[in-house]
């Protein structure tokens, strides 16, 4: 058995050589794509705080028709992203970025001129461009030995984010903006900052000859690229994928309805609630995955990706008993969820499919897994959200999220046990 450390590295190299050395690119990099993804939430995430009630008063059923709106618009983008974020070429990414965004935001505007239910239409286009940021900021850090810290601020940004932009929504709605008007508000106030880490992102250098000697070279996809890799490692990537799939259905449950878990658990709901629960789950993980530079040798790395990924659902199991047995309060309760929650997901971003390629030497980069994994994963959010009863009649959350933490935990845990096992077995470097 070979590792891929002893594999000779590709021949090219991006001008990433000439500045990779210092160690303020990497500072630069990760502050501009945190506040990159950071800012994009609040193109899509604050609409989220507000309780939109229906003309019959029934705000459960029309937040979940906006929000399966939004996400089928999002899932539609991830399918699109699987070719598009391959193929992407690095000189473009921070344009289309932008580009992006200024059709999300548009389409906010839309929404808030357009008398429901006409304005759905709007909410679909606004999560359809917005589905494609990730692996375009993705792509200015992944194959590098920095990789997993810079990843793991990447993915910070969504933790807080997605706790900070409800609560730009819940002050923009204490403030006397209407719900049409809230979700376009929001991502006015956070364009010009987004444009500003875009600008500091396209300055970021690409990866050294050193960066590729370790975790191998990055390259654009093509078609028959995208089978060679599903072809010799399909059976192990399912299992990863049906793993994500669940996480992350789990993940847009407590994001989505987070004021209704909240009430359920018998807090009072305030606009710093969401941002303080989601800043200690955001420095936890961020400590736990980004510690995998340290790391050198990759098979090992990807292995103890796997076992993070295997003790957050046990934390999730935790917290559930606690939480019958009325141990925990309910912010210590979210906290932990959310702790159990992010850390197999951001180790999906960070490591295992970084890790992936880098032992294997594969061509490719991990873009693509990203979107193959997200497609699915999103996909199977829309079919939770379309199914009835998600929602409970009397509007709780709560025995349905537990339900579906319990599912969660029992269908992964076994994913990973049989994936730990067939990359024990397919993780080696390919000669053919």
């Amino acid at each position: 058995m070979q590792d891929s450390e002893q594999t000779p590295p590709a021949a090219n190299t991006q001008h990433g050589q000439k500045h990779g050395s210092s160690p303020m690119w990497a500072v630069w990099a990760v502050l501009a794509a945190f506040g990159t993804y950071f800012c994009m939430y609040a193109f899509r995430k604050p609409f989220t705080a507000a309780a939109f009630l229906s003309a019959e008063g029934d705000g459960s059923s029309w937040k979940s028709a906006l929000i399966t709106s939004q996400i089928l618009g999002y899932a539609l983008s991830k399918f699109v992203g699987i070719k598009v974020i391959s193929e992407m070429r690095p000189e473009k990414r921070a344009g289309t970025l932008l580009l992006l965004i200024g059709i999300s935001e548009l389409a906010l505007i839309l929404f808030a001129v357009t008398p429901p239910p006409w304005n759905l239409a709007f909410m679909f286009m606004n999560g359809v461009p917005l589905g494609m940021v990730f692996g375009l900021v993705l792509g200015f850090l992944e194959g590098r030995q920095l990789s997993e810290a810079l990843s793991a601020g990447l993915c910070a940004s969504f933790i807080v984010a997605d706790g900070a932009t409800k609560s730009v929504g819940s002050w923009l709605l204490q403030s006397g903006v209407s719900e049409q008007w809230m979700p376009a508000a929001a991502g006015g106030l956070f364009f010009v900052p987004l444009a500003c880490c875009v600008a500091v992102l396209a300055r970021t250098p690409g990866p050294s000859r050193r960066d590729q000697e370790a975790r191998s070279e990055r390259v654009q996809m093509t078609q028959r690229d995208r089978w060679v890799l599903i072809r010799h490692y399909g059976p192990g990537l399912s299992l990863l994928i049906i793993m994500y799939l669940a996480t992350t259905i789990l993940r847009s449950l407590r994001a989505d309805f987070a004021p209704e878990l909240w009430r359920d658990l018998g807090a009072t709901v305030v606009a710093k609630t969401f941002t303080s629960s989601e800043i200690l789950v955001a420095i936890g993980v961020l400590v736990i995955n980004g510690s995998l530079i340290v790391v050198e040798n990759n098979r090992r790395a990807f292995f103890i990706g796997l076992g993070t990924c295997l003790f957050g659902f046990l934390l999730i199991a935790g917290a559930l008993l606690g939480l019958r047995a009325q141990q925990l309060s309910p912010f210590v309760f979210m906290v932990l969820v959310g702790f159990g929650l992010y850390f197999p997901y951001v180790a999906v971003h960070t490591t295992l499919f970084e890790r992936l390629l880098a032992m294997t030497r594969e061509r490719g980069n991990a873009g693509f897994l990203m979107y193959l994994a997200d497609s699915t994963g999103y996909l199977g959010y829309v079919g939770c959200m379309l199914l009835q009863g998600t929602v409970s009649r009397d509007g709780a959350v709560l025995p349905f999220f537990s339900a579906a933490c319990w599912t969660t935990c029992c269908v992964s845990v076994l994913c990973l046990i049989l994936a730990a096992r067939y990359f024990s077995q397919h993780g080696d470097v390919r000669r053919s």
